[in-house]
């Protein structure tokens, strides 16, 4: 059997071949590709006569599965698995597993870390003190006693929630799923809209699929406080960002912490929430802890030892 590393997965060459190790003594072959593929002509080339795939968070789209006639597995170094051509692995039989819990406490801790940040102003001082200011007209607010909207009860909604809690907020919650898990972690179950208009942070943690795209849209952030602040660290297109930063702008909106976008950095120079007031931005970094990109790495691997062992975990597709 034939497994390509398809793409580089922020480990060492050492560490994914000592993870690969057990393919090799069992007889299949591994061919790891430490680069990304410049294209999608690079990309066939790489897996056109695979088994299995692991890969990271690039697309692979239904034009390169179609034509992997040998293809019958994929492990995605993510959560999400937006990014992978979900009409040619369902035609084909493809099974998809995701790397499920490698980032839960990572991304939590960035959805706290970016709350904090607006409430303290945290990046503006920076930016401030380095220009000989002072906290003139930036004094912030504390985090304990606020009310918490979490979008998305799952695993990491979960994670971020508890930690919430833990600093003196209350919860609430919305999902298309109500989850005894998440209720007795102290979240109140209520609508959307609800939600929008009662909290004073409002975070996401809902995956990318047809029903959540454009989720909060110009109207739904309509119904937020306007000292209320909204963080996002799941899916962009959850969001109609351009929206967002109008309602930032025109002071409807208190901050937001945004760590994802509708595509991915690095971003056009006029993408609307690098220029909107009150918006802390980061790269796409909730994932990236050496911890979780150690563990993602390891679950990948492990899912793919546990296909051939006739064990599909982590199936997401």
């Amino acid at each position: 059997m034939k497994i390509v590393l398809l793409e580089p997965l922020g480990i060492s060459k050492e560490k994914t071949e000592k993870l690969a190790e057990p393919f090799v003594k069992s007889g299949h072959r591994f061919v790891p590709y430490y680069t990304l593929a410049a294209d999608e002509t690079e990309q066939l080339e790489r897996i056109k006569d695979a088994d299995a795939v692991i890969m990271a968070n690039h697309p692979l789209s239904d034009d390169v599965i179609r034509e992997c006639e040998k293809l019958k597995y994929i492990s995605v170094a993510f959560v999400g698995i937006d990014h992978i051509g979900r009409k040619a692995c369902e035609a084909k039989g493809i099974h998809v597993s995701n790397a499920a819990g490698y980032c839960d406490d990572a991304v939590a801790e960035l959805t706290v870390g970016l709350a904090m940040d607006c409430l303290r102003n945290i990046s503006a001082v920076n930016g401030i003190i380095r220009q000989g200011g002072t906290k003139d007209g930036l004094v912030g607010h504390e985090l304990r006693g606020r009310t918490v909207g979490v979008i998305g009860t799952g695993r990491i909604g979960q994670a971020a929630a508890r930690l919430f809690r833990a600093l003196g907020c209350s919860l609430l919650g919305y999902s298309r799923t109500v989850r005894q898990d998440a209720e007795e972690a102290g979240i109140r179950y209520v609508s959307l809209d609800e939600l929008l208009a009662q909290s004073d942070i409002v975070t996401i943690h809902t995956p990318l699929t047809d029903e959540t795209k454009n989720l909060l849209s110009k109207e739904k952030i309509a119904l937020m406080k306007e000292s209320a602040i909204l963080i996002n660290t799941s899916r962009g297109p959850v969001v109609d960002n351009a929206a967002l930063a109008e309602a930032l702008n025109e002071g409807r909106l208190a901050g937001a912490g945004i760590d994802v976008f509708d595509g991915e950095p690095p971003l056009q120079a006029d993408y609307p929430l690098l220029h909107a007031r009150n918006a802390v931005c980061t790269p796409h970094v909730g994932f990236a802890t050496v911890e979780s990109i150690d563990r993602r790495a390891e679950i990948v691997f492990d899912n793919v030892d546990k296909w051939m062992k006739g064990i599909l975990q982590n199936r997401t597709l």
